[in-house]
């Protein structure tokens, strides 16, 4: 849908650098992100995309800090402070950043206090951050209710009165409440009627055209993905195992894993096949990942040099990056 732009034209709004995350203690902790690092240019929509377990909803928390790193950096290039390192600041100091980075989490139910009724539900982040106070606080939460397709008087109901598409519209227009520049949307379709899908898809597209965002968008969905995103990130047990722009990625993979994730995504038109391409065993612990290339123990084309060292990134052309051996 939208043009790919290089990241590489001015500053990005976040370079994540090194980001892990560990879970547990002792030795043998579940690595659930490691070494992972990528930028996000201003204006863009970064695909993060990978089986369950691959760590991008982990990402995700991160960034928004409802998780704290175990290592890396997550530089944010602030409008108003310049460059600041989000994975080195204090839950106080990081609270002033919040109006700017927010999320929209894949549940939109439980993400809701069923206790609140939706005026409460916005106007609990506008109080938060001293918004739209006194006589402007009625109106900013109308407008809100239109901006993502819901009408005035769904202001005055409880949750569980809504659909999950709307349930998940309300979402969205809590994450616009305080008008941010980046948002994470955690797998915002997953728990949605695929009749609904598309609605929502839409929406994001069309909020993000008009005010300017960033959005790392979370998924499953292989063409949803294709759709909306400008680069595509494809992770596999906390790795990055490939990144490029969508119509290169989708394209001219290169990593056996893309490779795969492709050719198992389900195919509309039935005059088109796929070859699909299959892989050993499970998904290995993330307690327990494999030496060397984490893959490995599932590429069907696996060789002895992999597992000896983990594979690094390298840039294959232009803003395309794998870490395979492979040439």
């Amino acid at each position: 849908m939208n043009p790919v732009r290089n990241p590489q034209a001015e500053p990005p709004l976040l370079d994540i650098r090194g980001l892990s995350k560990h879970f547990g203690s002792g030795p043998h902790p579940v690595r659930a992100v490691s070494d992972v690092s990528f930028s996000i240019a201003r204006g863009e929509t970064l695909g993060l995309v990978g089986e369950s377990g691959s760590g991008k909803s982990t990402i995700g928390r991160l960034i928004t800090r409802l998780l704290d790193p175990n290592a890396g950096q997550m530089l944010y290039q602030d409008s108003q402070q310049g460059q600041t390192d989000l994975a080195a600041l204090s839950a106080a100091a990081y609270r002033p950043l919040r109006a700017r980075l927010q999320i929209i989490f894949q549940d939109p139910y439980a993400s809701l206090n069923p206790r609140m009724r939706i005026r409460q539900v916005l106007g609990e982040a506008l109080d938060t951050h001293g918004l739209a106070r006194g006589a402007a606080r009625e109106p900013r939460i109308q407008a809100l209710l239109q901006q993502v397709g819901l009408r005035p008087e769904h202001a005055d109901r409880l949750p569980h009165e809504f659909s999950g598409g709307q349930r998940q519209r309300i979402g969205i227009a809590r994450a616009l409440a305080v008008e941010p520049e980046f948002i994470v949307a955690d797998e915002p379709l997953s728990a949605l009627d695929v009749s609904i899908q598309a609605q929502v898809v839409n929406l994001l597209g069309d909020l993000k055209e008009q005010l300017g965002l960033t959005l790392l968008f979370i998924s499953h969905d292989l063409d949803v993905v294709e759709y909306l995103c400008d680069r595509v990130v494809v992770l596999y047990l906390g790795r990055v195992m490939e990144m490029a722009p969508t119509a290169t990625l989708y394209s001219r993979s290169r990593h056996p894993y893309t490779q795969a994730l492709l050719a198992a995504a389900p195919v509309l038109d039935p005059m088109q096949r796929r070859t699909i391409i299959p892989l050993k065993g499970d998904l290995p612990s993330p307690a327990h990942p494999p030496s060397g290339c984490v893959f490995r123990t599932r590429c069907p084309q696996a060789e002895a040099r992999c597992a000896e060292s983990a594979t690094p990134l390298r840039e294959v052309s232009a803003g395309h990056w794998t870490a395979c051996w492979r040439e």
